[in-house]
């Protein structure tokens, strides 16, 4: 009888085959013809960044625009989830004076951990990292480049902040699977609506006391990949402040059957960023419905003194909340208080009580609430 090991080894075998297969289908036949190098913002500080992205077949999704129907949506939907990954190709990246190639994984994506040789000058913004496909996937396929993009804060951030995305900031219902599938599936980034609020009260955050955008935002969320593009857009429409987007690879690996588990992927990656701002404090925004609490608690006994304050937007049955609320009770013991919050308003009252925001901020936040 097969063990569990031995099915998942044969299993991944079998995948990796098939995938395999389809491509060289893809690239005979012509489906695979134009090919794209897509990049992840990524982030850093002056001495080192990290930037990752995906080689695929260029997949020609366009911007949401009005009037696009379920149908519409649907399809492009579908082709972020039935990519064409282009695995065991060279990338290379140039950054301040640092040149790197890599080779892509099974999945088709690349990782850069860059040192820039260069002196970066106080910007607190966006740095860009020119990316080149050096191997030829189809024939006649030309030059595939790209502008990577690595946010590095200024050093005159008072915080920053980390939030998730599903029922955080945009309702998903991710505890229950259909209506996360009816909102994946049949909108698009101008038909999901955020939480009222969230853009104001986000935007008074990244701003703080001296009301300079210098607080720098991080998203860290257990949806896939496949959903960067239109994540970014749906940040970029609903006016939410932009900030590197940390997602997950779901599917078969030669270790798990299903990458990157919830808990795991996020205390991974709020924990990374730690470590590269060791000196930054952090507020963490999460919410009820599936594991936030238990993560952030398991962060502020990993890092103690680094964490500011939680917002938890709450969305569960009464029998999550009371375990919530008992997490709340543990990260007091530890110095960090927890704030269960119904609506955006209730948490921005709090910020401005221990002054992260500034009051000139509060009403444009409680008139989106209220309406």
């Amino acid at each position: 009888m097969l063990n569990k090991r031995n099915l998942l080894r044969s299993a991944y075998f079998f995948r990796r085959k098939v995938a395999m297969g389809k491509l060289w289908v893809g690239k005979k036949t012509g489906i695979v013809r134009k090919i794209m190098v897509l990049p992840f913002k990524g982030f850093g500080s002056n001495h080192e960044v990290f930037l990752i992205g995906r080689v695929i077949k260029d997949r020609g999704i366009k911007p949401a625009e009005e009037g696009h129907g379920r149908w519409k949506n649907f399809k492009s939907m579908y082709k972020r989830f039935m990519s064409w990954k282009i695995p065991n190709v060279r990338v290379r990246a140039s950054f301040a004076g640092d040149v790197q190639t890599v080779v892509t994984d099974e999945e088709g994506y690349f990782e850069f951990k860059l040192s820039p040789k260069e002196t970066i000058e106080e910007v607190g913004d966006v740095r860009k990292v020119q990316l080149e496909l050096l191997d030829e996937v189809v024939r006649r396929q030309g030059k595939v480049t790209a502008q990577g993009k690595v946010f590095i804060p200024p050093s005159t951030a008072e915080f920053g902040i980390i939030s998730d995305i599903d029922d955080t900031i945009v309702p998903t219902g991710a505890t229950r699977w259909y209506a996360m599938f009816q909102a994946t599936f049949f909108h698009n980034a101008l038909t999901r609506l955020p939480f009222p609020g969230v853009a104001e009260f986000y935007k008074a955050l990244v701003q703080g006391r001296d009301e300079k955008p210098d607080n720098p935002i991080f998203y860290v969320s257990s949806s896939p990949w496949n959903l960067y593009d239109f994540l970014a857009e749906f940040l970029e429409i609903h006016h939410i402040p932009k900030g590197p987007l940390m997602l997950r690879d779901i599917g078969l690996t030669r270790e798990q059957f299903i990458a990157g588990g919830h808990e795991l992927h996020k205390l991974t990656q709020i924990e990374h960023i730690f470590e590269v701002y060791p000196d930054l404090k952090f507020v963490l925004i999460g919410d009820s419905g599936q594991k936030d609490p238990e993560i952030y608690l398991q962060a502020v006994r990993d890092f103690p003194g680094r964490v500011k304050r939680i917002y938890i937007r709450n969305v569960s049955t009464y029998k999550r909340e009371a375990k919530v609320k008992e997490i709340g009770q543990e990260l007091r013991k530890l110095g960090v208080e927890q704030v269960l919050v119904k609506d955006t308003f209730i948490a921005a009252k709090d910020a401005l009580k221990e002054g992260m925001i500034v009051k000139e901020n509060i009403g444009d936040i409680e008139e989106k609430v209220v309406d």
